[in-house]
């Protein structure tokens, strides 16, 4: 990890630490192998290409765990004040990039655990283009039971049944290069009981124990569109 983004990261974590009501219960973030994002053709990519409002999805930390990139075309809220179901608290650092605008989330919902499958996705990001009188703009609307998230600031409930935020993806943005990498998650995670879940479900897209190999290296990039055959509008 760049030493610019590790300090951001210790940073908000520091502060958390600070406050002495979130002091038992602080989360810090979990590292695990640093991969870097790449496009179908597994060229590095670029945070200048991600286009504003797109839902792109790649896979971390486990081959079979599908996550949110997004370019959310304006700068997030900075050190986000978050609480798991578990009454665990911490703080969402913010956005990556030049603008602080790119941000990363595990795309299964907190509430059921609905996920984007190679078949069918009830979740997305919807911009002002793509929202409807159910679902906010800008915001991230699960269609399974209504959850909606702010993806701006640490993707807080905004409504609906979930119990927590998304599990937020730890990016890193290099400079020099305008390459992304994942590095870490923050928040509650979920992934041992999406594993149970949806065991067969995994095994049949991605085959046995590949769902839960973990990442490393590189990790593709693609949109939704293109991912998954249908998305579910609410």
């Amino acid at each position: 990890m760049q030493r610019r983004e590790f300090i951001r990261i210790c940073a908000a974590t520091a502060a958390i630490s600070a406050q002495p009501a979130f002091s038992a219960a602080e989360m810090k973030p979990r590292f695990y192998a640093r991969a870097q994002l790449v496009d179908d053709r597994k060229r590095p990519l670029k945070a200048a290409k991600l286009a504003a409002g797109e839902n792109y999805i790649f896979h971390y930390p486990f081959e079979g765990t599908p996550c949110f990139l997004l370019n959310l075309g304006r700068p997030t809220v900075q050190n986000v004040a978050l609480k798991t179901e578990a009454g665990g608290v911490y703080l969402w650092p913010g956005g990556v990039g030049t603008d602080r605008a790119i941000v990363g989330y595990s795309a299964i919902c907190a509430h059921r655990m609905s996920y984007p499958t190679p078949q069918i996705s009830f979740i997305s990001y919807r911009d002002r283009s793509t929202a409807s009188k159910i679902s906010r703009p800008n915001t991230i609307h699960c269609c399974s039971e209504h959850s909606e998230y702010d993806p701006a600031a640490g993707a807080r409930v905004l409504s609906g049944p979930a119990p927590q935020p998304l599990s937020a993806i730890l990016l890193e943005h290099d400079r020099a290069t305008d390459a992304l990498y994942a590095v870490g998650t923050l928040g509650g995670e979920m992934f041992n009981a999406f594993f149970d879940k949806f065991e067969f479900k995994l095994v049949l897209d991605y085959g046995a124990d590949q769902a839960r190999r973990r990442v490393s290296g590189q990790t593709p990039v693609t949109t939704l569109q293109s991912f998954c055959k249908q998305q579910v509008k609410c």
